[in-house]
Formats: C-alpha cells, structure tokens, sequence
C-alpha cells in the first residue's frame, strides 16, 4: 500500500514541531494505525500519538465562467514523536 501524505508547513505548524507535533495533509480514507505505521516508515520515527481531523473542502469559484467547484475533504494528521526525534521537513535554519 502507498499513500501521499504532505507535510502541512504553517506559522502554527512549526511552532507545534517545537515541541514534536508534526502536522500532515493525508487521504481521508487511511485510519489512525495505517497513518502511523506509514509515518513510522517514511521518516523511521516511533509515533506516540496520533490525532486526525477531517478537513471539509472548501468552495471556489471560477472567475471567468462564474461556476462554483468543491474542493476535495483532506484529513489533517498531527503526530507526536517519541523525545529526541525530528522530522527534517519541518527544520528551520
């Protein structure tokens, strides 16, 4: 099994990494274990915690032709890692 899952970088977000909650935007039909066991593999880190959010897409609407178009849901994934680990992706130089 392969998901995409994206690292959400925000103010908020990496102010959270600071104290080892990494933040992620993945597909809304992975459980709380699948997520887990794919960040453990990606990254090699021991999660802790998990807490998932739906997030409803948002409406847009095209300018030239006025139509209106619904943005996919996505599942917003926060992630606290285990003491002393890291996530590269949210390092700040």
């Amino acid at each position: 099994m392969f998901a995409k899952i994206e690292p959400v970088i925000t103010e908020k977000t990496m102010e959270m990494a600071k104290r080892s909650w990494y933040t992620f935007a993945a597909p809304i039909d992975l459980n709380k274990n699948e997520l887990k066991n794919l960040i453990k593999d990606i990254f090699k880190v021991e999660v802790l915690k998990i807490r998932t959010v739906v997030v409803k897409g948002k409406r847009r609407r095209s300018a030239r032709s006025r139509k209106i178009h619904q943005l996919p849901d996505w599942k917003k994934t926060m992630v606290l890692l285990k003491e002393g680990q890291k996530i590269d992706l949210f390092d700040q130089a």
